[in-house]
């Protein structure tokens, strides 16, 4: 998978899978750019790593890795490459796979077990756990987010985390501009939380738009703001987050983060389909979606507020239809409706 929030919505998988078998080793293949969503997994015996863009003596290594070492292998992803690693790594294979007369049907043919793939109204949770039907395995509906080993040592690199002074997380940019809210409301927002009395912590990954966005914003908000930007791992931001008030984000892998650690989360959706891609929540154990295709609601922990217009969801990229454009629908969501829903919320 490519996206940190695709790997973390298999961790329920995961953990049904170790409740089930305690003593089974369990390896999970990621792309190298993912593998932090893992990091301290109890439920994950050894993570296999391979490049985004693999090279002839990558193939090699990963045949090596996996052929036949496995008894079982569950393939979630209806891509060639993973279904290709699956039939290397094990002789009983179970998969999603494309629904009938699309690209990748043919696939059903080399699996013993299988399930179509629903883009639209099956939630990506439940979508992973119905692979656990065919093993006759029950579900666990519990994400576990990455877990670091020295909190001490965080504590003192961040002495906010021990100063008992209430926190707000703000993840202001998305990896795609059709995903962005936009700066002004990110920064109204910040001075509206700082006057109710919460400190303000920005967070954002290591690349140099994202940092840059990120600075840009930081500027006009309070000076004790503190910007995290580039400078902790996903396990680190996981325990930050964790100890936060509040934490309000838009439809990224940092937002379905955020709701894994159970506090409240108010998530900003656009063109996205809630139905397929909300976050999950705490404590959610049904086995039906806890989002409907259109409106604000609220479930457990999440407050997803959902751009207002005809259109939406569109699923589409933005309304220019590639992944750079802007979202109407997120251009026109106000700070008052946003602000509104924090005042439930706190």
């Amino acid at each position: 998978m490519q996206y940190l929030g695709d790997v973390l919505l298999t961790t329920p998988l995961l953990h049904s899978l170790r409740l089930a078998y305690p003593d089974a080793q369990t390896d999970v293949l990621v792309y190298s750019n993912t593998a932090s969503m893992l990091e301290g997994n109890p439920d994950i015996s050894h993570v296999i790593i391979t490049p985004n863009r693999p090279k002839l003596a990558d193939y090699r290594q990963l045949f090596r890795q996996l052929f036949r070492r496995y008894d079982l292998a569950i393939v979630t992803q209806t891509g060639d490459r993973p279904f290709l690693y699956g039939l290397l790594a094990a002789p009983l294979r179970i998969a999603t796979i494309p629904p009938k007369n699309t690209k990748g049907w043919w696939k059903r043919f080399f699996a013993q077990r299988w399930i179509e793939f629903d883009n639209d109204n099956t939630h990506t949770v439940l979508q992973h756990l119905k692979l656990l039907d065919l093993i006759d395995v029950p579900r666990s509906f519990s994400l576990v987010p990455p877990q670091i080993g020295n909190v001490h040592q965080l504590i003192e690199q961040f002495p906010f985390l021990a100063d008992n002074t209430g926190y707000a997380v703000l993840h202001p940019y998305p990896q795609w501009t059709y995903k962005q809210w936009t700066v002004e409301g990110w920064i109204e927002i910040g001075h509206y939380l700082k006057e109710i009395g919460l400190k303000l912590v920005l967070s954002g990954g290591p690349a140099k738009e994202e940092i840059d966005y990120v600075i840009n914003i930081q500027r006009h908000l309070p000076v004790d703001t503190i910007n995290l930007a580039g400078q902790v791992s996903l396990a680190q931001l996981s325990y930050i987050i964790a100890q936060a008030k509040l934490y309000i984000g838009p439809d990224t892998g940092i937002t379905h983060l955020a709701a894994a650690t159970g506090i409240p989360v108010i998530a900003l959706y656009g063109p996205t389909n809630p139905t397929k891609w909300a976050p999950w929540p705490v404590d959610y154990q049904k086995n039906v979606n806890p989002f409907h295709k259109v409106g604000s609601q609220h479930v457990n922990n999440i407050s997803l507020i959902q751009g207002k217009a005809d259109c939406v969801p569109c699923h589409l990229e933005g309304c220019d239809k590639h992944q750079q454009s802007r979202s109407r629908c997120l251009d026109l969501l106000s700070f008052q409706h946003v602000k509104e829903v924090v005042n439930k919320v706190i």
